[in-house]
């Protein structure tokens, strides 16, 4: 006779947690266990009953943490809805992270993707543009680096290595962080096919082959993400453009590629193949790059972009597009730019023209973009959207973040999206950080503001990295001197930026990021000495002076 206890586990980061717990656990004499990672949970078969206590004791050890897992009616509150039907548009950051936290609470799920599994992120957004250009980064290096004993050379290009390590990462991820959590949930269904609206409970799914089928659902939730838009510039739609889908899966470097759009995915392409051998000119229409961002930021980083030979044309309009001969030509006022290679990175738009939105009366912005509250509500009340399709920013951390908490609401609970403390990154080199309020925006929202700009050359770090370029800018409240923003040009500027974003939600004033202890010699540090700059002359310090 065997007996079966079920166990709920807390602490897992990865399946490696649930093997390293299910072989723990099989260790003990007589025991059979399985752990899943995607449910959270280990189920265990013994000859002869084993407490419950004896094995959450074992699985403690080892630093999770267990409970009994009771099967009977979940208490009021509880948000386990075992019967609740949610249908999920979309397979990516958003619809995963919405997916999981249903099934976990006993929901059936149904997830309807017409496109690639995993969505941008993964497949041809935030993983291979990072792994381009930090291989181009590499490139650079072994030519530009700044010490004086070991030696500079071209560096030696194979792109079509490079590619193949790229896609084998990508293949790599969406394996075991899309498919395998599908694989392993069975609360989870995956359907592939285009949907739209049928009614305000049901959806038509479209697959590529067969007839189209109807999925029934409570709760739904579209996040479907958003796609590169074309501006309407004569001539344009009828050449082959590349955006950055193409760019990333190139599988030559052009001679000359001519970039549209000084915002981040186009600065960051076309540093990255400026890096890897291609002459670039980028084209933005308005008067500076990031031209969202704190003006000095944009003229900082132009200033070493065109440092580095990426031609930098703003405040220039596009008259039209020609291309013949495996040529573009592009005509600006009083201009014309030739290249072999032409790639579109001005905006995105959501991808919700084809969902049948009107039928239902789901409200979108001019762009298409759903509009939603802070708890993920579209204009329907049992209709949820999360991600790039809405009008949130389009960060992959805001779409998983919004996923999360739609699930949550879905299965009754009262969760908020709070955005305060946002932090953002462009991973140009240097790279540009921030989060809160530029001085700027503080007093155009009524906020008295003072700020502080602190070079790298003050950094003890950046001096021993013999790399200088960029500064870290705080802004303060006065009087009173609370954190209201940071902006950070550095090379590590991504890996600082959330301590800031911390110190802001933590409502901290500039004093007392001041008088805390940075480790030494880090570029965070950078943080301490720019808040001292506003109370004290930090080139009168010594190094690491408290």
């Amino acid at each position: 006779m065997t007996e079966t206890t079920n166990l709920r586990i807390t602490g897992m980061t990865c399946d490696h947690c649930a093997r390293t717990i299910e072989e723990t656990l099989n260790a003990l004499p007589g025991v059979r266990a399985r752990v899943s990672f995607a449910h959270a949970r280990v189920e265990v078969v013994t000859p002869n009953r084993i407490p419950a206590d004896t094995l959450i004791q074992a699985i403690c050890s080892m630093g999770y943490g267990a409970e009994p897992i009771r099967e009977e009616a979940p208490p009021t509150g509880s948000g386990r809805t075992p019967s609740i039907r949610i249908a999920i548009l979309g397979s990516g950051s958003a619809a995963f992270a919405c997916a999981i936290r249903a099934a976990r609470a006993g929901a059936q799920v149904t997830m309807i993707e017409e496109g690639g599994l995993g969505g941008t992120c993964v497949n041809v957004g935030c993983v291979p543009s990072k792994i381009l250009i930090r291989s181009a980064q590499i490139a650079h290096e072994i030519e530009h680096h700044p010490f004086s004993g070991i030696s500079r050379s071209p560096p030696l290009l194979n792109r079509m290595s490079l590619l193949a390590q790229q896609q084998a990462r990508v293949d790599e991820l969406r394996q075991a962080k899309y498919q395998h959590i599908l694989d392993e949930n069975p609360n989870i269904r995956f359907v592939r096919g285009r949907a739209a609206f049928q009614s305000p409970h049901a959806l038509s799914v479209h697959p590529v082959d067969g007839p189209p089928r109807s999925v029934e659902a409570d709760r739904i939730l579209i996040a479907t993400g958003a796609r590169p838009a074309i501006p309407p510039v004569p001539g344009l739609r009828d050449h082959p453009y590349w955006t950055s889908t193409e760019a990333l899966g190139a599988t030559e470097c052009p001679e000359h590629l001519v970039v549209l759009g000084g915002s981040a995915v186009g600065l960051e392409l076309g540093q990255a193949f400026l890096r890897l051998g291609s002459q670039v000119t980028l084209i933005e229409l308005k008067s500076r790059i990031l031209p969202r961002e704190d003006e000095a930021i944009g003229t900082e980083l132009a200033r070493h972009l065109t440092a580095e030979g990426l031609r930098i044309q703003t405040g220039t309009a596009i008259r039209s597009v020609a291309y013949a001969g495996g040529r573009f030509e592009i005509e600006l006022a009083g201009k014309r730019i030739t290249g072999d290679r032409l790639l579109v990175a001005t905006r995105r738009l959501a991808n919700t023209q084809s969902l049948n939105l009107e039928a239902l009366g789901i409200e979108t912005e001019r762009n298409g973009a759903i509009r939603i509250d802070d708890h993920l509500r579209t204009s329907v009340e049992h209709v949820y959207a999360a991600g790039d399709c809405t009008s949130l920013p389009q960060f992959v951390y805001v779409a998983a973040a919004g996923g999360t908490r739609a699930a949550i609401n879905m299965l009754g609970g009262d969760a908020a999206l709070d955005l305060t403390g946002l932090p953002a990154v462009v991973f140009t080199d240097p790279q540009v950080a921030t989060v809160g309020l530029t001085e700027e925006a503080a007093r155009a929202q009524g906020i008295e503001a003072d700020s502080r700009r602190l070079t790298l050359d003050n950094i003890p770090r950046a001096l021993a990295n013999f790399n200088t370029a960029g500064f870290i800018q705080l802004v303060a409240e006065r009087p009173g001197g609370r954190l209201l923003g940071a902006q950070v040009l550095a090379a590590e500027a991504g890996e600082i930026i959330e301590i800031a974003a911390l110190a802001i939600r933590q409502r901290m004033t500039v004093a007392e990021l001041a008088d805390a202890l940075f480790p030494y010699l880090t570029m965070a540090e950078g943080l301490k000495l720019c808040a001292q700059t506003f109370t004290l002359d930090v080139s009168q310090l010594s190094c690491c002076a408290g």
